[in-house]
């Protein structure tokens, strides 16, 4: 008889036993640090500002690399399959990876789309729900907001140190404070005929738009999408009516559109130059000072405003860049 309730009993103790587990691994991490991966450099940055001690961020996408066009190797799957939880921009920024994020999520681990949540805010998206720019972070407020979002994800992960993460948010939530205003106000010193900014591709508008200034992108918001004859033309007659002094190359996008717009309007008897190079959807080196969200920031509004005739000292608007910026 004991055998025989021991053969019924057994499936439901097993069962009971695997839920158990299953539940407790829900509530939080299993030990410390736990293991965060973030897709982009900026999410990775501000996580490891709010997580602090207690969480390994690692960031997947890194310096230089282009994360509309990216696609996961074996490698960047296992390192999701051994993550604790998973932060990604979303609004279509990281279009080849969907399956691979879908897939992660589908195994029950945490899974956010940090950038997603401005849809639920007050914060107004370019292009709205289904054609969504998704470089939120050129606007330091909105990514204020991101960093609201990432503190939130990480107290309901780890509503131990939940106290913590709100203490770090607070710090770094007035560091950004003071970010946008110092970049407000060294884009005021340009002067306004020259307060225009075109790039290779369309990842500065959330930018233009915080800090008025117009900005034109060769590409559209995608790197996937082609630069034509036509949008070459039309950039081409803006620089020669406008007068603009310069325009900008990016680090994670080829130069080749801008290249030829820069030559285009020297046919036409107008000088362009390079003013120099920015981060659109990649931080610098990690490791350095452009490799933080705010030392990006820093180096793209230094960048701009000395190159298009405004005032900001060549060492950055924190004196922190690695390099002097012409």
């Amino acid at each position: 008889m004991n055998r025989r309730l021991f053969f019924f009993l057994a499936p439901l103790i097993l069962l009971t036993v695997s839920c158990v587990k299953k539940k407790s691994a829900s509530e939080g991490p299993s030990d410390y640090p736990f293991k965060v991966t973030a897709t982009i450099g900026m999410i990775a940055d501000v996580a490891r500002e709010i997580a602090g001690e207690h969480a390994d961020v690692v960031n997947l996408i890194g310096e230089g690399i282009d994360p509309h066009a990216f696609m996961a190797t074996k490698g960047d799957i296992d390192l999701l399959d051994q993550s604790d939880l998973i932060f990604y921009n979303g609004l279509h920024l990281e279009g080849k990876m969907g399956q691979v994020l879908e897939s992660q999520q589908s195994k029950g681990k945490p899974v956010y789309a940090v950038a997603e949540a401005l849809l639920e805010s007050d914060y107004q998206i370019i292009g709205g729900a289904t054609e969504s720019d998704p470089h939120v972070w050129m606007d330091v407020q909105a990514w204020s907001l991101v960093a609201r979002e990432i503190t939130t994800r990480l107290a309901e992960f780890d509503p131990t140190h939940a106290p913590d993460y709100e203490k770090n948010f607070t710090a770094y939530s007035a560091k950004l404070a003071h970010l946008d205003e110092m970049a407000r106000s060294s884009f005021a010193t340009i002067p306004e005929k020259n307060r225009a900014l075109v790039t290779a591709h369309d990842a500065f508008s959330y930018l233009g738009r915080a800090y008025g200034i117009q900005v034109r992108g060769i590409q559209g918001i995608s790197t996937e999408s082609e630069a034509g004859v036509k949008g070459i033309e039309e950039l081409v007659k803006f620089l020669v009516e406008s007068d603009l002094p310069a325009v900008f190359v990016e680090s994670s996008v080829s130069d080749k559109s801008v290249k030829a717009i820069i030559e285009g309007a020297a046919s036409q008897g107008k000088k362009v130059r390079i003013g120099g190079e920015l981060f659109s959807d990649a931080m610098g080196e990690a490791g350095t000072y452009e490799g933080t969200y705010i030392g990006m920031i820093d180096h793209n509004v230094t960048t701009i405003t000395r190159a298009l005739g405004g005032e900001a000292p060549p060492e950055g608007i924190y004196r922190k860049l690695s390099s002097p910026v012409r």
